[in-house]
């Protein structure tokens, strides 16, 4: 695996602080982020490099007043895929999605502006969403005579449910303001999606690798499993993480602070 330092970005940004928290920056703001084969290729390898660059969280931003508009429909059209080919691109699409969505790092994604299509489906690869007042949500495949690639039918209907992610694929339906929290597009809607995205990875920053490495990737594998299944594998990961030295540390301190609360009489 490459070292996240020497990897060549033409359109992505990667920095990353002292503390820890790194930034993805999707950067052809003149297409409005749109995905084209470069970008998810860049996308692949940022992510798979960035669970061994000591990131503690990711803030995935864009340039431009648009977050991402979704497949680059101007390179689909030159290349003039054949269905094979297209397939193999789509598979490129779930292999960067699953790297942001299983690779144990928090990802917050702050959005703006079109969030649709890939689009969709990069932002619902992501841990948190963060949308603002700009902010709309749109699959608009269905009218464009397309059908979405990136795993939109695997990842959108666990935040809305199937119901509406076929309206918005049939229809058109745009999602925006507090009904798009409300249906379970974002977790957040404030003025400033960025200001607030870099507020959430300093938080989580704060907790354990370890605690957050199994929020953001146990649980989504578990997910895919039966329900004996994910039974088995929650209590596998909860004997790691709830026996690890630094957790029985926070548990002490919490315990202590606890006790000072309570006064005498009040306990039992």
């Amino acid at each position: 695996m490459r070292d996240i330092s020497a990897l060549t970005l033409d359109n992505l940004l990667f920095r990353m602080d002292e503390d820890g928290i790194a930034t993805v920056t999707l950067n052809r703001a003149a297409k409005r982020n749109a995905l084209n084969a470069e970008t998810i290729e860049e996308l692949v390898e940022v992510f798979s490099a960035l669970p061994a660059s000591g990131a503690r969280a990711v803030v995935l931003r864009a340039e431009g007043p648009h977050f991402c508009a979704g497949l680059d429909l101007v390179e689909h059209g030159r290349e003039e895929r054949s269905p094979a080919e297209f397939m193999r691109i789509c598979l490129r699409w779930h292999e960067a999605f699953n790297k942001i969505e299983y690779g144990g790092v928090p990802v917050i994604a702050a959005l703006k502006g079109a969030v649709v299509g890939g689009g969709l489906e990069l932002a619902s690869s992501v841990h948190i969403r963060v949308m603002d007042e700009t902010t709309y949500f749109g699959l608009p495949e269905g009218q464009r005579g397309l059908f979405t690639g990136g795993g939109a039918t695997i990842r959108v209907p666990r935040l809305i449910g199937q119901a509406r992610m076929v309206d918005m694929m049939l229809t058109g339906r745009l999602y925006s303001g507090d009904e798009a929290v409300q249906v379970g597009l974002a977790q957040y809607r404030v003025a400033d999606s960025e200001a607030m995205a870099y507020d959430l990875a300093r938080r989580v920053a704060q907790n354990t690798p370890l605690s957050n490495f199994a929020a953001c990737s146990a649980i989504s594998h578990m997910q895919n499993m039966s329900g004996l299944d994910a039974a088995y594998a929650e209590s596998m990961v909860a004997g790691i993480v709830n026996t690890q030295d630094a957790a029985k540390g926070r548990l002490d301190s919490f315990a202590q602070g606890t006790a000072q609360k309570i006064k005498p009489g009040e306990a039992g």
